[in-house]
């Protein structure tokens, strides 16, 4: 089922409250209510309320919300309940690291293929993935692959995206500082660590 005009900042929580709800879930709890779910993520109640009412009717008056229920609906709002591969490219420090993050198999994704432009590092192993030569990049198609990650330095970034677009990539997460333009079909998430950690002594209080 496909979601329309729906706001990007509802779709951005909803990872949120899919940990939340999980979390709740390991701890034995079989539902929850929308104010005890607020305390736990820092948001409010009545803004929880509003984002799952996009989607339907999840709650219960008087009980809250069934905790395997709202987490196998959130997966399919998602699109996660299939399980999800990615291909990263570029294995430097920041890649590596990611080869080796466990939380990406909270949400069902799988980094199931990497490539370099460094031939000391194809052919070789990380996080259980082995390194593949950037040239090779294409071959992710018959895999089915169709998320990518770019963990690449800034000035070879357009050229990686494009390189993905071709390979047939419907969604990238770009690690690198730079703009980079993709047909309108490709969906495009940047992380810019270092903008958004500029952001934060403007809420500091002034000494």
């Amino acid at each position: 089922m496909r979601y329309h005009k729906i706001p990007d900042e509802t779709v951005r929580r909803l990872p949120v409250y899919l940990r939340g709800a999980m979390h709740l879930s390991q701890q034995g709890l079989e539902s929850i209510s929308s104010q005890h779910l607020a305390d736990l993520l820092g948001v409010k109640p009545w803004q929880i309320r509003k984002d799952f009412s996009y989607f339907g009717d999840f709650g219960t008056p008087g009980v809250g919300y069934h905790l395997e229920s709202l987490i196998k609906h959130i997966n399919k709002i998602l699109r996660l309940d299939a399980g999800q591969k990615a291909v990263l490219v570029g294995v430097g420090n920041l890649g590596s690291a990611l080869l080796s993050f466990p939380g990406f198999g909270m949400y069902g994704f799988e980094i199931a293929a990497a490539f370099d432009v460094d031939k000391r590092k194809v052919g070789r192993r990380r996080g259980g993935v082995v390194i593949g030569d950037i040239a090779k990049l294409r071959n992710v198609r018959r895999r089915g692959i169709v998320l990518g990650i770019i963990a690449v330095p800034e000035e070879t970034t357009q050229e990686v995206a494009d390189a993905l677009v071709e390979a047939g990539i419907k969604g990238i997460l770009n690690f690198s500082p730079r703009y980079i333009t993709v047909p309108k079909r490709v969906k495009v998430i940047t992380i810019d660590i270092a903008m958004d950690l500029a952001r934060l002594p403007y809420y500091m209080p002034l000494s």
